[in-house]
């Protein structure tokens, strides 16, 4: 049992997801740094409130059912989400197209072997059953 427990977690997929939720943990902070002192911040000089807490509370039986708590949770994911985009994933795109570009792959590379011959075997295996 510890030889197998050893085995894990010297296995490179334990330390390469130990560095991906440090990393991950460290850009959270980035992301939300941005939403809560920019993003937030220009909302509120257009629209007034930098949340919507005190929007649409309903009493139910002497109990407070605050919607607008919900509204400014995604309203927060929603700007998060394209921080995250604009920040990151359009740029890394780029860089990925680029040195595909300096490296002249082409999309029919990226297929795998495995996936490209399997392809091959179900096209000679439609064009049998054509020619029938």
């Amino acid at each position: 049992m510890i030889k197998g427990f050893k085995e894990f977690i010297l296995q490179g997929n334990v330390v390469d997801l130990a560095v991906a939720v440090v990393i991950g943990t460290a850009f959270a902070a980035v992301v939300n740094a941005l939403v809560e002192h920019v993003l937030m911040p220009l909302i509120s000089a257009l629209v007034g409130a930098p949340d919507f807490d005190s929007f649409a509370v309903v009493s139910l039986n002497g109990n407070d059912i605050l919607f607008g708590v919900l509204l400014t949770q995604l309203i927060n994911f929603l700007l998060i989400a394209a921080a995250i985009y604009v920040v990151v994933v359009v740029p890394m795109n780029k860089i990925i197209e680029a040195r595909k570009r300096r490296l002249g792959l082409d999309d029919a590379e990226d297929v795998e072997a495995d996936v490209q011959l399997l392809t091959e075997i179900r096209d000679l295996l439609q064009a049998q059953q054509a020619s029938r």
